[in-house]
């Protein structure tokens, strides 16, 4: 007898049981081939799924530390150059 089953797919149409699983197929695709022989992208897909909120808040900080970097280059642009440089040797 048939039965109904829910899947997910991945960005090239395979078929998986989680959402997960499709999930991980597309971050190891974007990851590509890492190492020789078989491949660490999945491993690796699936370690930064599992550890998605430790890496969202890096770079929600990485992002904080751009702007921060940013401030801090607009606010010298104007300041006159106060440091004398040194002669070279030669």
């Amino acid at each position: 007898m048939a039965k109904q089953g829910t899947g997910f797919f991945d960005s090239k149409g395979h078929y998986f049981r989680s959402p997960e699983e499709a999930t991980c197929s597309d971050l190891a695709a974007l990851l590509g081939q890492i190492g020789d022989g078989e491949s660490l992208a999945p491993g690796i897909a699936h370690t930064l799924l599992k550890r998605r909120a430790d890496i969202e808040r890096l770079f929600a900080e990485h992002d904080a530390m751009l702007i921060e970097q940013e401030r801090i280059k607009a606010a010298l642009e104007g300041l006159p150059d106060k440091v004398a440089k040194l002669p070279t040797r030669g």
